[in-house]
């Protein structure tokens, strides 16, 4: 069974999550590790569990979401993996770190390839279907494990909430839309990996959630 590892990183309390396959494959969505003891604490448990990292993926690209892209790639010699409508949100990074006043001094390295909307991201016997859930940000992605019906889901839908939209390429009326048509769609059993806060459930969420509801 593929299991979901969460670490609560930097200030703005971001999930960083290492999904592992029971060959020992994984891959790390959203490193948010911003200084050197977050770091041993990702690297440790990798080590610990003789884990081998196969991919780098950001669901979106703000800046607590990309804070430890620079240490992943270069400790693992992987290759950053994003939609490309994410790529100027990267490429702001140091500009949004200067205005919370961040340090970002390892920047994120550039993708070298784009995720298209609906590809498989596969290892071992794991299977991640992406899916194209923008609102939040202009192209984030969510990454449904129906095997083992999970959803790594970025800053999209949390436990009873959503993603803002009032920063650039925010927009309410899209991420209602993300919400209800790709992910309220997923079986009622589906835990919710979410970007920020608990994990939570698709079912709960349809019944309980006060700002996107089932259609």
């Amino acid at each position: 069974m593929t299991t979901v590892t969460s670490f609560t990183f930097n200030p703005f309390q971001e999930n960083t999550y290492i999904v592992e396959d029971p060959s020992g494959a994984c891959v790390i969505f959203d490193p948010g590790c911003s200084n050197k003891q977050e770091e041993d604490i990702l690297l440790t448990h990798i080590q610990d569990k003789k884990l081998r990292p196969v991919r780098l993926i950001n669901t979106h690209c703000h800046i607590d979401h990309i804070l430890g892209n620079a240490f992943v790639a270069e400790q693992f010699g992987l290759d950053l993996e994003i939609h490309e409508g994410e790529l100027q949100v990267l490429n702001q990074g140091p500009m949004v770190a200067d205005m919370y006043g961040i340090g970002y001094v390892s920047h994120s390295p550039q993708p070298q390839r784009f995720i298209e909307v609906g590809e498989e991201i596969a290892f071992g016997d794991t299977v991640l279907k992406a899916l194209f859930t923008p609102g939040h940000s202009p192209a984030s992605l969510s990454f449904y494990c129906e095997k083992d019906q999970f959803l790594i889901a970025g800053d999209v839908l949390f436990f009873q909430s959503i993603g803002r939209t009032d920063l650039p390429g925010g927009d309410f009326a899209t991420l209602e839309q993300s919400i209800q048509n790709e992910l309220y769609t997923l079986p009622d059993e589906v835990i919710v990996y979410p970007g920020h806060g608990p994990k939570t459930r698709i079912g709960y969420e349809k019944h309980n959630n006060p700002f996107v509801r089932p259609k």
